[in-house]
């Protein structure tokens, strides 16, 4: 085929992109933003449980032995009672602390520059040959510092890409496939752990009110999913799309921030001695745990049961040890002067959070009648019954779990914002086939995570067409997500045969974790 066949054939599947991609731009730009979602949803909710309240559904509940009743929200009684429980009902809503608490110490250490410095030697002690697993390594572990990696490992890929003779495009997309793709894969546990922790238990209660979900639930898993990400966009970068990228010139000869990965000896004996007091605090937590009499395990003498205060303490633990790290990092180069800085660093981070507080408001208001009208638990039953009836392997079901979690992805791009809506209805139904909230907790990350590439709603998706366009100036939405779409359908094949190989294989998920749910 003549090269002037193939640039037709490329600009032709281009078009093709860039209509399917117009497409969901328009469709989801009309969405309304979450906190409306789910105000919406609570009116719906009062709606709905005045209507179906009228009826006598016949159903048990599974747990309590009880008869299911829908109960109408917008007696007299009810909505008093809503008023009256609207600020306990926000201020309990058990994501808010576990989220604002860790991203206190997350915060400090990202503010200090210690998350940034060690992104940074990760990278500069890489071999060429493997220039590409470790970029994308790094760009994983970037979750730990929120956004950090959009604005650092993204650009520093081009240019690490670029100085050793190879297309700047193609280090970019690598390390936006790690960085956005690889969501939640991660070894090193981050706020996301308990946010969405924190959702799914409360997704769970609708029908078992004492469940409890650890906030490492997925940790074993997201571990190891890292050298799996690692691997398949390494493949693709160097055997699909690097080949591709031949045929597209560069539009400029060097790139002007080439200090971009460099960092000082001030900054480097600063993170020496920030990692050093990290590694010490854990290895002073571990000799805290061992002794039996520990007042870190449980009655029982257990680390990793539910009541063990090691476990009631891991969100704190997390704060704690960033905390520290930061804190050294920034008296030793200076980021930090004095304690004000430190305050200050904090304050940074949680006004980066008021989106989500607001966000928080709603959903714990549209989650606290979707419980208490027993809407959720009569879906929850009709779902499973409905479930069984067509006898859909267990398999199956998470698959297209993960399928239709991808596909809502494209338009509604924020995380935690998508499980509160989704997992309320989902993880009941799931419960009542067998399948625990921890399964399903996981199988949502995958989905959550493989089509974040490939979505223009994604908000840092045109700060990388920004990047792009430095080499190539032609680069456009289309270009972008045509060059991500084999990352997009790789990770979501290979990530799913690796969630149903880990499950057969019965590894656990995380730190109490169990795959099944008995009723």
């Amino acid at each position: 085929m003549s090269n002037h066949a193939t640039n037709n054939n490329l600009c032709a599947s281009r078009s093709v992109m860039d209509k399917f991609l117009n497409s969901v731009e328009r469709v989801g730009n009309k969405i309304p933003d979450p906190a409306l979602l789910f105000f919406y949803g609570l009116l719906i909710i009062w709606i709905l449980s005045a209507f179906l309240s009228q009826f006598n559904f016949g159903l048990i509940h599974p747990v309590t032995g009880t008869t299911v009743e829908i109960k109408n929200l917008l007696t007299g009684h009810a909505l008093a009672g809503s008023l009256t429980n609207m600020v306990t009902t926000f201020t309990s809503f058990a994501p808010i602390g576990i989220v604002l608490v860790a991203m206190l110490g997350v915060g400090v250490a990202e503010a200090s520059g210690f998350i940034t410095t060690g992104l940074k030697k990760m990278l500069n002690v890489t071999p060429k040959k493997l220039l590409t697993p470790a970029l994308v390594l790094v760009a994983i572990i970037s979750h730990t510092a929120a956004d950090a990696g959009y604005v650092l490992i993204i650009p520093l890929g081009g240019i690490l890409f670029h100085a050793a003779g190879r297309h700047p495009l193609a280090g970019i997309v690598a390390a936006f496939a790690g960085v956005s793709g690889g969501f939640s894969a991660n070894f090193i546990p981050s706020a996301v752990d308990p946010l969405l922790a924190g959702f799914t238990q409360s997704s769970a209660q609708v029908l078992d009110k004492e469940y409890l979900v650890n906030p490492l639930s997925n940790l074993y898993f997201t571990g190891l999913s890292s050298i799996i990400i690692v691997g398949i966009v390494w493949y693709v970068t160097e055997r699909i799309i690097e080949p591709r990228l031949k045929r597209l010139s560069i539009d400029v000869n060097a790139e002007s921030n080439q200090d971009m990965g460099s960092y000082s000896e001030l900054e480097n004996k600063a993170f020496n001695r920030a990692a050093f007091s990290m590694l010490a605090g854990i290895l002073l937590l571990i000799l805290l745990s061992i002794p039996e009499a520990s007042a870190l395990r449980s009655p029982s003498g257990s680390l990793i049961v539910h009541s063990a205060p090691l476990m009631k303490s891991i969100v704190p633990l997390i704060f704690i040890m960033f905390m520290i790290s930061g804190v050294v990092y920034g008296r030793v180069a200076g980021t930090f002067k004095n304690q004000n800085d430190i305050i200050k660093a904090m304050n940074h981070s949680m006004s980066a959070m008021s989106p989500y507080l607001v966000m928080s408001f709603f959903c714990a208001q549209f989650l606290a009648a979707f419980s208490q009208s027993n809407i959720g638990t009569f879906l929850a039953l009709e779902g499973s019954a409905f479930l069984k009836e067509i006898n859909m392997p267990s398999q199956l079901t998470i698959v297209c779990m993960i399928l239709l979690t991808a596909t809502v992805n494209l338009l509604i791009g924020s995380a935690s914002a998508k499980w509160a809506l989704m997992g309320p209805i989902l993880v009941p139904i799931l419960m009542g086939l067998g399948i625990a909230p921890e399964l399903s907790q996981a199988a949502y990350r995958i989905g959550d995570s493989v089509s974040n590439i490939i979505s223009p709603l994604m908000v840092f998706f045109p700060l990388v067409v920004v990047y792009c366009q430095r080499y190539v100036k032609s680069t456009g939405i289309g270009t972008l997500a045509s060059m991500m779409l084999p990352y997009s359908i790789s990770m979501f094949i290979g990530w799913t045969m690796f969630l149903l190989a880990y499950w057969a294989l019965n590894i656990p998920l995380g730190i109490n974790a169990p795959y099944t749910y008995q009723i």
